[in-house]
């Protein structure tokens, strides 16, 4: 499981980061021999975005589950190509693809509201904040 974002006031803990880590998860599917997608995750001052750069996959590919404030994003496909000269076969191709990650919610957002788009080989994920956890301009106090 991927954190999406580490609360403000947490100091990084590297006891965490190392043993919090999936190490046979990052070993295979993070190194360069998967097919697993880039991911950007962007913070603006109402909600957070994910984009999956997953060329290739339509809309109907995706699967977004939200249980216990994690976000998984996943996807499998599965094309089978075959040419036959009669009744022999004389090229078969499979190709399969799976990817999964999982990101941990920060507590500030707004689960019933989170919204998926895909367009141009680029899924979206809008994570809109709740009310009391977004920026707010600073209040100008008058003297008396």
């Amino acid at each position: 499981m991927l954190p999406l974002i580490r609360n403000k006031q947490n100091i990084p803990n590297l006891f965490e980061d190392f043993f919090g880590r999936n190490l046979w998860s990052d070993l295979f599917e993070e190194s360069g021999w998967s097919n697993t997608p880039s991911v950007n995750v962007y913070e603006g001052n109402d909600q957070f975005e994910i984009e999956v750069a997953a060329p290739g996959l339509e809309k109907k590919d995706f699967h977004i589950d939200l249980k216990d404030n994690v976000l998984t994003i996943s996807s499998e496909t599965k094309t089978e190509n075959e040419e036959k000269d009669g009744n022999k076969v004389v090229f078969r191709e499979f190709n399969y693809s799976a990817f999964r990650r999982s990101f941990r919610l920060p507590d500030g957002i707004d689960g019933n509201k989170i919204k998926a788009s895909h367009k141009n080989g680029i899924l979206k994920v809008e994570l809109p904040k709740r009310d009391e956890f977004k920026a707010k301009e600073p209040r100008q106090i008058s003297i008396s």
